[in-house]
C-alpha cells in the first residue's frame, strides 16, 4: 500500500518531537520579546561616568495602560519594560538616592521604545532636580536587522489615505501603489503572498491568501509591517509582506466622536475613456466612544461603522435598469481589564454585514439578470499578559474569524431540474437565463424557428425592429460560500544577563484551523442557449435548446457541499543576543501543515489506500516539522551612538494554499450538467461537462519557501531625521502546480519535434509524475492532472531601497525610493485573463497544457514589477489648530506581454505567450493626494470640538492606463482595461470630545 502518495508519514516527525522537548526544557530551565499586540520600553540608566546603576526604580504609565508597570535596574544598570499596549507613556526613574528623573515616550506596536537616561545629561541641564524631558518619536525601527516599521494614528489619519484598511497599504515602502480589488499588491512575492492582520487575527481569506475582511481606519489605532528579516517571533511565515493592526481602546477619561463624510458624484472628474460619469456617491458614519468602567482597571471601546455607495445606473438596450447600492453596518467593541498591574486581558468582537443589490445587468440583458451580494464577517478575540517578574513574561491569544458571503440572482426563480424534466416554452425567461436567438442571413429554417423567440424576447435596435442576442430571465449561478479560522497562540519570554552580555529567549507555539464551505449552484435550469437544430443527440436527434447547470441543482441526489480544511501548528524559538555594541538574532520556526479533502476514506489492503466516499473527510497531504524548518538569523552592529549596520538571512514556507479544495475528491460532485431539449422542450439527452476532479499528490515533493538575504545601514542623522538604506533578495522555488502527469513525456520535443513550443532537451527528466497513476485512478478514479513540484519554477526580486523620516514639532514627512527588479517564470499574479481574483494556489492555469508550460516564454519579468518607486507624505500642522497633508507617488508601468493561442494550435489565446514575459510595460504613473483639516475647540480646556476635513485625490487627474489587453485575437489588444480613478473630493464634518 503507497499511502505516502497522498499524506505523508508521521513516522518522521518523532525525533524531532524529541529534540523539540529538550530544546523547551532547556529553554524553561535557563523564553523580553514583544507579544502580538504590544511593544516595549528598554533602556540603560548610567551615572556621570557612563557607569551603569542599579537598583533604580522605573514606573510607567499611560492613558491607555490601566494601573502602572515597574521594573528595577541591574547591576549593568539595564531595565525592560515588556508587553506594553501601544500608546504614550511617561517614565519616572526614582535613583538610589531618591532623586527622580521622567521622560517621555510612545510605544508603537511590535516595536521596542530604547529610553536611556544619563546622569551626564543633569550636568548639562545645570541642574538635580526632577527633569521631564520629552524626545521626538521616529516610526522607522532602527534597532535590529529587519525592514520594520509603524504608522501611528496621528500620521495616518493627517494624511489622505482613505477609509479602509486596504487603503493603509499604499503607505508602505517600497510596495506597489495598486487598485486591485481582490489581489494584493507586490513586494517580493505575488499578489496573494502578503499576510493581513488585524488586532493580530489574520484577517486573509482562507486558502487564497487575499484581503478578504473590510476593516476600518477609524479603529486602528497604530500599524506595523515587516517587510523583511524577520524575526522568529510572531510566526511569520509570509512570502510578501506582513502588516498588523492594533485597535483603539478605553482609557480613565471618556472620549467620543461622531462623523459624516461624502464623495457625491458630481465632485469627480470624467474617466478619460469614453466612458459617461460614473454617478456614484458614496457617503461614511462614523461613531465610537470610549471610557473607563472602572477606574484604573476596566475600559472600554465601542464603535459603528456605516459605509454607503449609491450609482445611478444608466439605462441598456431593454430600458431603463435599477440603480446600484451597497450598504454596510459594522459594530465593534472591545474591553480592557487590568486586575493587577502584572496582568492585562484584551476582549472584543466585531460584527460586520454588507448587502449589494443590482450590482451587475449587462448591456443587452433584461433587469431580471441581475445581481446580488452579501456577507457578514465576525471576528472574537481574547488575550492576556503576565508579567511575571523583571526577566519573564508570557502572553496568549484566541481569536474566531468567520466570513460568511452569498452571491447570485437577484430574481430567484421556482423552476428546478430533473432528469428527464422539460422546458417550459412560453416562459423561458423563468426557466433560467435565456440567451435569445439571432437572426442568419439566408437560413430561412432558422429564422423561422427563431422568430416568435425573438417577437417575445428581443430588443429593439437602433433600426427599431426587435433583435435576437440579448440575454433575459435571471441571472444562473448562486454561490453561498463561507471562511472560518480558529487560532490559538501562547509565548514565553525569559530575560537572561552574564555582564556585558544579555539574553532575550522566546518561546511560542500557534496552531490554527480554516475550514471553507462551498455549494455552488444554478438559478433554475441555469443557462439555456439556443441550438436550433444546428446540433443532434449521439441518436441523431435535432438539439433546439441546451441548459447548463451545476450538478448540485439536482435535488433528487442530495449532493453535499464541498468542505475544506487546512491545520496549521507553528514553533518558533528565538534569542536575541546583546554584546557591547553588537546585537545577534538567532531564531528558527518549525512549521507543520495538513490539508484535508473530502469524498474519500482510509481503507487497508489496496494500493492507494483508499476509497471512494462522498462527503467524508480525509487527510489529502501533510507537511511536516522537519521538512519546514526556517532559520532566522540577524546581526546589527552599532558603531556610533547614531548610526548601524545590519545583515539578515530568513527563510520562510507560506501557509496559503488552495489545494484543500482544488484537489479534493468531491469536486467531482460539483460539476456541470448539459441537458438537450428537443423543439418542445422536452429532454433528450443529459450529460456531464468536463470538470476538475480529485489529484493526487506526487511523492516526496518539497514544500514552496523564500529564502531571503538582507544588508542594510540605519543612520540618525539628527534626533529629527532617521534615515535607512539597504539591499534585498528573495528567491522563491519549489512551486506546487496541478500539471498534466505524462506532460513532460507528451509536450517534449522528443515526442512531437516538429511542434511550436515543446519542451526542451534537458529540461526536465521525460517521464510522469506519478508513473502509477493509471492503477490509482482505476481504483479510486480521480483526474489525469496532479499536484507536482514543477521542474525549474522560480521566482526572483532584487531590491535596493533609501528611506528617510523627518519629524519635528508640527512637521512629519516620510519618503522612500525603491529600484526593484521582480523577475521569473512562475508569476501567480498573471494566471488568468483578468487576473484581480482569488486564484487558486496550486491549481491555476499554469502548467496547464501546451502554450501554458513554463517553458513557453514564461521567463521574464513579472506583472508585480515596478522598477522604480517613489513614495512621500506627511503632514505640517498650522497654529491656528489647522493642518495639510499630503501623499505623492511615481511607479514604473506594468509589465505585459502578447498572448496569442494559434502558436501552439489553440483557439484560446490565455496566457499562452507569443513572447517573452514582460517584454513591454504600460505607461508610469505620478500622483499626487492633499487634505485639509481645520479643527474648531470650545467649552472648558477645550473640552469639545468640531474637525471639518477635505481631501482631494488624484489632484492632476492622472488616469493611467494599465491591465493592459495583451490578446492579439481579441479587439483592444494592446488598449488598457483599467485606469487609475480619477479626480475626486470627500467632505466630513466631526464633532468629538
Amino acid at each position: 500500500m503507497k499511502n505516502d502518495v497522498h499524506t505523508s508519514s508521521t513516522r518522521r516527525f518523532l525525533p524531532f518531537a524529541s529534540l523539540l522537548m529538550l530544546a523547551v526544557a532547556a529553554l524553561l530551565i535557563s523564553a523580553p520579546v514583544m507579544a502580538q499586540q504590544t511593544g516595549d520600553i528598554a533602556g540603560t540608566v548610567v551615572d556621570a561616568a557612563g557607569a551603569g546603576i542599579e537598583g533604580v526604580a522605573v514606573e510607567a504609565t499611560s492613558p491607555v495602560l490601566p494601573g502602572k508597570r515597574t521594573a528595577t535596574t541591574s547591576a549593568e544598570g539595564n531595565y525592560r519594560l515588556p508587553l506594553l499596549p501601544p500608546g504614550d507613556y511617561t517614565l519616572l526613574y526614582t535613583l538610589p538616592d531618591g532623586s527622580q528623573r521622567s521622560r517621555a515616550a510612545e510605544v508603537l506596536l511590535q516595536q521596542r521604545a530604547t529610553v536611556n537616561l544619563s546622569l551626564a545629561d543633569d550636568a548639562e541641564l545645570g541642574t538635580v532636580e526632577e527633569v521631564m524631558v520629552v524626545g521626538t518619536s521616529t516610526l522607522m525601527f532602527t534597532e535590529e536587522a529587519a525592514l520594520s516599521d509603524a504608522v501611528n494614528y496621528e500620521t495616518f489619519n493627517s494624511v489622505p489615505v482613505g477609509q479602509e484598511y486596504r487603503d493603509l497599504i499604499k503607505l508602505i515602502p517600497g510596495v506597489q501603489y495598486t487598485q486591485d480589488s481582490i489581489r494584493g499588491p507586490s513586494a517580493g512575492g505575488n499578489g496573494q503572498d502578503n499576510t493581513y492582520q488585524f488586532d493580530g487575527v489574520d484577517v486573509s481569506l482562507p486558502l487564497f491568501g487575499t484581503l478578504s475582511a473590510e476593516p476600518s481606519t477609524h479603529d486602528i489605532d497604530q500599524v506595523s509591517i515587516v517587510r523583511g528579516g524577520a524575526s522568529a517571533v510572531g510566526f511569520n511565515r509570509s512570502g510578501g509582506f506582513k502588516v498588523n493592526t492594533i485597535s483603539k481602546r478605553g482609557t480613565d477619561e471618556f472620549h467620543g466622536e461622531a462623523s459624516y463624510q461624502i464623495e457625491d458624484s458630481d465632485w469627480s472628474a470624467d474617466p478619460d475613456t469614453g466612458a459617461a460619469s460614473s454617478d456614484l456617491t458614496r457617503d461614511w458614519i462614523v461613531a465610537n466612544l470610549s471610557g473607563p468602567i472602572l477606574q484604573d482597571k476596566l475600559y472600554f471601546y465601542a464603535s459603528y461603522y456605516n459605509p454607503t455607495t449609491e450609482r445611478t445606473n444608466r439605462d441598456n438596450a431593454y430600458g431603463p435598469v435599477p440603480d446600484y447600492s451597497y450598504d454596510r453596518k459594522e459594530y465593534f467593541g472591545k474591553l480592557t481589564w487590568a486586575p493587577t498591574d502584572s496582568l492585562l486581558f484584551d476582549a472584543s468582537y466585531r460584527d460586520s454585514d454588507a448587502e449589494g443589490r443590482n450590482e451587475s445587468v449587462g448591456t443587452f440583458e433584461t433587469v431580471d439578470g441581475s445581481t446580488g451580494s452579501d456577507a457578514s464577517l465576525r471576528i472574537a478575540i481574547l488575550e492576556g499578559s503576565w508579567v511575571i517578574n523583571d526577566r519573564s513574561s508570557a502572553y496568549f491569544k484566541y481569536t474566531d474569524f468567520e466570513n460568511k458571503t452569498s452571491g447570485g440572482p437577484d430574481l430567484l426563480l421556482t423552476a428546478q431540474p430533473t432528469v428527464g424534466g422539460s422546458l417550459d416554452l412560453n416562459n423561458l425567461d423563468r426557466m433560467g437565463h435565456f440567451i435569445v436567438p439571432q437572426y442568419r442571413d439566408g437560413d430561412d429554417a432558422w429564422n423561422a424557428w427563431a422568430q416568435p423567440l425573438i417577437d417575445r424576447y428581443g430588443f429593439v435596435g437602433d433600426d427599431g425592429t426587435l433583435q435576437g442576442g440579448g440575454l433575459v430571465g435571471a441571472a444562473q449561478t448562486i454561490n453561498d460560500q463561507d471562511f472560518f479560522r480558529e487560532s490559538f497562540e501562547v509565548g514565553y519570554d525569559y530575560t537572561l544577563d552574564f555582564g556585558s552580555v544579555s539574553h532575550e529567549l522566546h518561546i511560542g507555539y500557534h496552531q490554527e484551523e480554516i475550514k471553507e464551505v462551498l455549494i455552488r449552484s444554478s438559478n433554475g435550469w441555469g443557462l439555456i442557449e439556443s441550438v436550433g437544430g444546428d446540433e443532434t443527440t449521439s441518436d441523431g436527434t435535432p438539439i433546439f435548446y441546451r441548459a447548463s447547470f451545476f450538478q448540485t441543482s439536482l435535488g433528487e441526489y442530495g449532493i453535499p457541499p464541498i468542505n475544506s480544511y487546512a491545520e496549521s501548528r507553528n514553533i518558533e524559538l528565538n534569542d536575541i543576543i546583546t554584546w557591547n555594541d553588537f546585537e545577534f538574532n538567532l531564531g528558527v520556526m518549525f512549521s507543520e501543515d495538513t490539508l484535508f479533502g473530502q469524498g474519500l476514506r482510509a481503507v487497508d489492503g489496496n494500493l492507494s489506500g483508499f476509497e471512494p466516499a462522498p462527503g467524508n473527510k480525509y487527510e489529502m497531504k501533510k507537511v511536516g516539522f522537519d521538512e519546514m524548518i526556517q532559520p532566522r538569523l540577524g546581526v546589527t552592529w552599532h558603531f556610533a551612538d547614531n548610526a548601524s549596520v545590519f545583515a539578515n538571512y530568513a527563510r520562510y514556507y507560506p501557509s496559503a494554499s488552495s489545494l484543500a479544495r482544488a484537489a479534493s475528491w468531491d469536486r467531482n460532485l460539483h460539476t456541470e450538467i448539459e441537458a438537450a431539449f428537443d423543439i418542445d422542450g422536452n429532454m433528450i439527452d443529459l450529460d456531464e461537462d468536463a470538470s476538475s476532479s480529485g489529484k493526487l499528490f506526487q511523492e516526496g515533493i518539497d514544500p514552496r519557501h523564500v529564502d531571503e538575504f538582507l544588508i542594510g545601514a540605519n543612520w540618525q542623522v539628527t534626533d529629527n531625521l532617521t534615515t535607512r538604506v539597504h539591499y534585498r533578495r528573495r528567491e522563491a522555488r519549489s512551486f506546487w502546480e496541478d500539471t498534466y502527469n505524462w506532460a513532460l513525456e507528451a509536450y517534449s520535443c522528443t515526442a512531437e519535434p516538429d511542434r511550436f513550443g515543446c519542451m526542451p532537451a534537458g529540461w526536465a527528466p521525460e517521464e510522469a509524475y506519478i508513473p502509477d497513476l493509471e492503477d490509482y485512478r482505476a481504483e479510486i478514479g480521480g483526474s489525469t492532472f496532479v499536484i507536482a513540484e514543477v521542474p525549474n519554477a522560480y521566482t526572483d526580486y532584487d531590491e535596493i531601497s533609501l528611506e528617510a523620516q523627518w519629524s519635528q514639532d508640527n512637521w512629519y514627512v516620510q519618503a522612500s525610493y525603491t529600484w526593484s527588479d521582480y523577475r521569473g517564470n512562475f508569476d501567480q499574479d498573471n494566471a488568468t485573463s483578468e487576473n484581480d481574483f482569488n486564484t487558486f494556489i496550486g491549481s491555476s492555469l499554469l502548467s496547464d497544457g501546451r502554450g501554458r508550460m513554463l517553458w513557453n516564454m514564461k521567463d521574464g519579468q513579472l506583472r508585480g514589477d515596478r522598477t522604480h518607486l517613489f513614495k512621500a507624505y506627511g503632514y505640517y500642522q498650522f497654529s491656528w489648530n489647522g493642518s495639510v497633508g499630503a501623499y505623492a507617488l511615481y511607479q514604473s508601468g506594468q509589465p505585459w506581454e502578447t498572448w496569442d493561442g494559434s502558436l501552439y494550435g489553440y483557439s484560446s489565446d490565455t496566457i499562452r505567450f507569443a513572447e517573452p514575459a514582460g517584454t513591454h510595460r504600460s505607461d508610469s504613473h505620478y500622483q499626487l493626494d492633499l487634505n485639509y483639516t481645520q479643527n474648531f475647540f470650545f467649552g472648558a480646556n477645550d473640552r469639545y470640538g468640531v474637525q471639518l476635513r477635505a481631501d482631494l485625490y488624484n489632484v492632476f487627474d492622472n488616469q493611467t492606463g494599465y491591465n493592459i489587453q495583451p490578446s492579439i485575437n481579441t479587439a483592444g489588444y494592446g488598449e488598457p482595461r483599467s485606469y487609475y480613478l480619477p479626480r475626486r473630493l470627500q467632505l466630513m464634518a466631526k464633532f468629538l470630545f
